[in-house]
């Protein structure tokens, strides 16, 4: 059987077949048995050896990522509780180490209270799937898990999901330029692309530098265009409203307001002994 522990030994000096065989049938439908030889190994010319990189187990998927050792390749493998292999992604790494070490002059806590999962965070593909887009390239979706689940019972319920509801507080000192508080919340799992952000509150902080809190729960929105916020101020609660699959939180700081023109900014956290990437858990401010 192929388990994460000899996934990568097999894939790089065993069988590739044994490893097709066990793909879900989901995953077959994308690729032959030939496609999936060929393609690997050509991905795997020149890789000697492979370093993990996350390791996350929520709602009954277990996800897991390498990266090789010139850091330009990763892999991603996604197992079901039933051992079948349910996603397998082989990329390119690209590095934008420059804005990796930049970071804002305003210095931020996180929005939220309590105990939090990083669902997407990082500085690479694997980790923050926003990171390949320069507009996204730091943001961080959040959720809240117990038992390595986002949601107890029906899965399509929103009040379902421990994050739904949540209240939402102002990063840092600021003024509100823009807010939308009228998107319904989806059903989970169907997404609005329409209205890609949802609700959100966007709060400027001086020095070019915006914090854009989205998806936020339909009417919740607490604050006004042109308030004046203080840290820790209520702004709303979290939602599952826009291009979002269950309730979370995006969360980013941007050096204009316009979510989808601005470019995207490494965050200087209050806390940096916390590691926001992705699988981590962290403390938000205090219950």
């Amino acid at each position: 059987m192929i388990t994460p522990d000899n996934f990568i030994d097999t894939l790089m000096h065993g069988s590739k077949e044994d490893i097709y065989n066990q793909m879900s049938p989901e995953l077959k439908d994308t690729l032959t048995l030939e496609q999936f030889k060929a393609s690997a190994d050509s991905f795997l010319e020149g890789v000697n050896s492979w370093d993990p990189v996350v390791e996350v187990n929520l709602n009954n998927l277990s996800e897991h990522s390498w990266r090789d050792e010139t850091g330009t390749k990763g892999i991603q493998a996604y197992f079901t509780e039933e051992h079948q292999i349910a996603g397998l992604l082989i990329q390119p790494l690209e590095r934008h180490e420059e804005t990796d070490k930049k970071l804002t002059k305003t210095e931020f806590q996180f929005p939220v209270k309590g105990e939090w999962f990083v669902f997407w965070g990082g500085n690479d593909v694997m980790s923050n799937y926003h990171y390949a887009h320069e507009t996204q390239r730091y943001a961080l979706d959040i959720v809240r898990t117990q038992e390595n689940s986002s949601y107890q019972g029906e899965a399509t319920a929103n009040e379902n999901y421990y994050a739904f509801g949540e209240p939402l507080y102002a990063a840092a000192d600021g003024k509100v330029v823009e807010i939308k508080n009228d998107i319904p919340d989806n059903t989970p799992g169907v997404m609005n692309a329409e209205e890609p952000a949802g609700n959100f509150v966007v709060i400027d902080h001086g020095s070019g530098e915006y914090s854009i809190t989205a998806h936020i729960k339909e009417g919740s929105v607490a604050v006004k265009k042109g308030d004046k916020v203080k840290q820790g101020d209520l702004i709303g609660e979290l939602g599952n409203s826009g291009n979002s699959s269950e309730a979370h939180l995006h969360f980013q700081v941007s050096d204009g307001p316009d979510l989808f023109t601005s470019r995207s900014l490494q965050i200087r956290w209050a806390d940096p002994s916390q590691v926001l990437t992705r699988g981590n858990v962290f403390q938000g401010l205090p219950e």
